[in-house]
């Protein structure tokens, strides 16, 4: 039996399309010592019944974590995925993002004690989010720059995202000035860290949420890596109806605190 030294926790709701996509995603990796936690957020029976159905067309074990529907309510179900995840490495993206062939590879390779990892997405308009079928992602098809433009891409630095490899790759990743923060859609870390700073707080909703993770686990002594250029996924777009400013007010206030008592631990994560 083969070991799985990496859990890949990927949240959803209610976007059976395009989870399924990204399932297939992860069954065109190169490195495939990774287990699925599927961290569901209230989702309906369509989305149950597709993943009881791609877990038998893919290679890895998918672990589904499910809880009612109470609203935006992410940080909850990121925290029961978290407990569920059998392997010392945790993975976070998102049930709208495509990893690329190498996604959980650069994730592996540059993996290192003392650090989390802050990789990248490449956003993509609704035509072409809609257009991607399993074939166009086995072939590769959706982080292929020419076959994207085909199909009314613009003209962007940030296609560089999907171009770069290597040498270049590792020099954009040294000269971005974005923070190499802990981000929703692809970041990762060991798991006794996330859960030495009891994991996400709760009392966040919408917005900054998976930052204020990040700062948290700066404050317990860590430091980040960043891998923009290196670990891509493809992000579906999709319409944000939980998106509120209430929401992010409260959240801000919280990232404050966080920041000004240089908080490691939050009451309101894992452990109540």
């Amino acid at each position: 039996m083969t070991t799985i030294d990496t859990s890949i926790i990927i949240s959803t709701y209610n976007s059976p399309e395009w989870l399924a996509k990204v399932l297939h995603g992860y069954n065109n990796q190169t490195y495939r010592l990774f287990e699925i936690v599927i961290a569901d957020d209230g989702s309906k029976q369509e989305t149950i019944d597709l993943i009881e159905k791609i877990s038998k067309e893919v290679f890895y074990p998918i672990v589904h974590v499910w809880h009612e529907d109470n609203g935006f309510q992410k940080s909850q179900i990121l925290n029961k995925a978290i407990v569920k995840c059998s392997s010392p490495y945790i993975i976070m993206s998102d049930g709208d993002c495509i990893p690329r062939a190498d996604f959980v590879e650069q994730h592996v390779k540059q993996r290192e004690e003392g650090f989390f990892l802050s990789g990248g997405y490449f956003m993509l308009p609704m035509n072409i989010s809609e257009l991607i079928t399993k074939e166009d992602i086995y072939e590769g098809n959706c982080f292929d720059v020419a076959w994207l433009k085909q199909h009314g891409l613009k003209t962007s630095f940030k296609n560089n995202k999907l171009t770069s490899a290597g040498l270049k790759s590792r020099f954009l990743n040294a000269i971005t000035p974005t923070n190499a923060s802990w981000n929703g859609h692809s970041s990762s870390g060991w798991k006794k860290d996330i859960v030495a700073i009891n994991g996400f707080d709760e009392r966040m909703q919408y917005g900054g949420q998976d930052r204020e993770l990040g700062e948290r686990l700066f404050n317990y002594g860590l430091k980040s890596k960043q891998i923009r250029y290196s670990a891509v996924c493809v992000h579906l777009d999709h319409p944000r109806g939980y998106k509120n400013q209430e929401s992010i007010n409260k959240n801000l206030a919280i990232r404050k605190t966080t920041k000004d008592e240089n908080k490691k631990w939050t009451d309101f994560g894992i452990i109540k």
